[in-house]
C-alpha cells in the first residue's frame, strides 16, 4: 500500500492520494497539465498490480 501510495505522490501535479486496499481502489487528486489517469494507472501497473479500471471525476 505504501508503495503505490509514494509512487503516485512522486508524479507531478498530484496530492491528496489515499490507498484503499481492501477496495482496491486508489484516488488522488492531480493537475491534468501535469499528468493524466492514464498515467497514474501506468505507475501503479509497473509496480506490478494490475488495474482493471480507471475512473476520473472533474471538481465542478
Amino acid at each position: 500500500m505504501t508503495k503505490i501510495q509514494k509512487a503516485v505522490e512522486n508524479q507531478a501535479g498530484v496530492s491528496n492520494v489515499k490507498v484503499l486496499f481492501n477496495a482496491s481502489k486508489v484516488r488522488a487528486d492531480f493537475d491534468p497539465s501535469q499528468t493524466s489517469a492514464d498515467e497514474l494507472a501506468r505507475v501503479i501497473t509497473d509496480l506490478g498490480y494490475e488495474v482493471l479500471k480507471v475512473k476520473v471525476k472533474e471538481l465542478a
